[in-house]
């Protein structure tokens, strides 16, 4: 598999990377790239991912290979990230694929469904179940080498101006929602908005939308979404391990030594894994922080959760039947989710409910 064939190469790559970076500074060629990342450089933790990227690939090859890392808007805006990659204007770019579900629906695969991965099954899914060949034959129309670059973890529901107690209360809502959750949500009535990230909370603000998800508590409390929005919902049951990638133009991924490749992907999964790391550790607290500054925090409604599961498989029945490249992808994608599903109930999800039970209950106690 090419999966396990990237690893040996990996391990071989990291060892002479931290062994003998003065022979690579030596023996290889300087290169410099650009990265245009789709994120603004004050949500630290996923604007953080490409700059882990940047020096690790730096450290590892002597400061032969330099990654110069430009935020959201600096030179192309969030939505021009794939394209400035595929066409070359720039080497790599860091975005969500599902944000570019316009030109292909397939590309949600690549981020997150509804009811779909968590983050560690997502992860398991590219690196072992068959994902990463999928879509990187799916990425070669797009002139792409995709490599798995983060993970937030599962997101939260969004913020909301008026209190949801049932799917009623989601008809006409204006909701600031990204990837495939907008049609799904669509046809329960709701008005899907798409807003790239530095346009969100003004539009929030001024009322042009009602509600928005972004990623959770981190991330929402930088942005101030709790000063213009009271309720807050959980879960984002759109985006249960939403992946961020490293988009190389493909044609100067296979110009890279091969010394250099192994490195690029090497970093990219080390930051991968800091990422999931940062949102586990950083989260908690600022939703007691949020808490406490008075955000109302809600499940969402039962009734709404299971209008949202039927719809989304009869979207992603009704992809499949006219969409190969869709298709394709999701026949392996929903056996592994249900293979998935099934080995988490045994193991997982038994020993997290007794744990967080026996919490709840050590705490009644006291």
């Amino acid at each position: 598999m090419e999966r396990r064939s990237f690893l040996k190469q990996a391990s071989a790559g990291i060892a002479a990377g931290a062994a003998a970076a003065p022979a690579l500074a030596a023996d290889l060629p300087t290169i410099k790239w650009r990265c245009a990342s789709g994120f603004p450089k004050t949500l630290d933790a996923i604007f953080g991912a490409t700059e882990t990227v940047a020096k690790r690939v730096a450290a590892a090859t002597g400061g032969k290979f330099q990654i110069s890392l430009f935020a959201a808007g600096e030179i192309v805006p969030t939505p021009g990230v794939l394209d400035a990659v595929k066409d070359g204007t720039v080497e790599c770019g860091h975005a969500a694929s599902y944000w570019y579900i316009g030109k292909d629906p397939a590309l949600a695969f690549d981020t997150a469904l509804p009811f779909g991965l968590n983050s560690r099954q997502q992860t398991a899914w590219m690196m072992e179940g068959g994902g990463l060949e999928l879509m990187r034959e799916f990425f070669k129309d797009y002139n792409i080498h995709n490599i798995p670059c983060g993970n937030t973890g599962a997101q939260m529901g969004g913020w909301f101006r008026k209190e949801i107690k049932s799917l009623a209360d989601m008809q006409g809502l204006k909701f600031r929602v990204g990837g495939l959750a907008g049609q799904v949500l669509a046809r329960l009535g709701v008005v899907p908005q798409q807003i790239p990230p530095a346009d969100i909370y003004p539009a929030l603000e001024k009322g042009t939308i009602d509600a928005t998800e972004w990623i959770g508590p981190y991330d929402d409390q930088k942005l101030g979404f709790n000063r213009v929005a009271k309720y807050y919902y959980y879960p984002g049951w759109w985006e249960g391990g939403p992946q961020l990638s490293l988009y190389v133009n493909a044609k100067k991924f296979a110009e890279l030594p091969k010394e250099y490749q192994v490195i690029l992907e090497d970093a990219c999964l080390f930051a991968h894994a800091e990422m999931q790391a940062a949102y586990d550790v950083k989260s908690p607290h600022a939703l007691k922080q949020l808490i406490g500054a008075g955000t109302q925090l809600r499940p969402f409604p039962n009734d709404m959760m299971a209008a949202g599961y039927k719809a989304a498989h009869e979207l992603y029945d009704e992809l499949a039947a006219k969409n190969a490249k869709f298709k394709k992808i999701y026949d392996n994608w929903k056996k592994f989710r249900d293979d998935q599903l099934q080995w988490f109930a045994v193991a997982e999800n038994r020993f997290d409910n007794f744990m967080q039970a026996t919490r709840v209950a050590g705490r009644a106690k006291k």
